[in-house]
């Protein structure tokens, strides 16, 4: 494991945490032989709150010689909202060894990455 990759990880983790971000979980994934070494799980409570977690992260990644290789955004459904207005519910941001979940709790609740991948060990829980 990349000491220094885990070590951005940690920091990333306490980083949302210190900004509001609930619930904020970072799972080691290096045991699962899976595709990225580190989820980092954060609960937002608006499209507001998501920006500003992004602004911050976008601080760091820069500050520390990284990069988002992808984002994704995977609106509400709500069908009474035309698209572009409709509340986001997660927001995927990959740094290659590390992938942030910004979600909502609807969603968070839904998906249930924690248990889903439940086998990789937290080395961060947010107080």
């Amino acid at each position: 494991m990349d000491a220094l990759l885990q070590t951005r990880a940690l920091e990333l983790g306490k980083l949302l945490h210190d900004h509001n971000g609930g619930e904020v979980v970072v799972m080691d994934m290096g045991p699962l032989d899976f595709w990225t070494d580190f989820f980092i799980i954060a609960t937002v409570t608006s499209n507001t709150h998501m920006e500003g977690l992004e602004r911050h992260i976008k601080g760091f990644i820069q500050e520390n010689d990284m990069e988002i290789l992808y984002r994704s955004r995977k609106p509400g459904t709500n069908r009474d909202q035309s698209s572009a207005q409709s509340e986001e519910e997660w927001r995927l941001l990959d740094l290659g060894g590390i992938v942030i979940h910004l979600m909502t709790a609807r969603s968070r609740s839904f998906y249930e990455l924690e248990r889903l991948w439940g086998a990789a060990p937290l080395i961060y829980q947010g107080p």
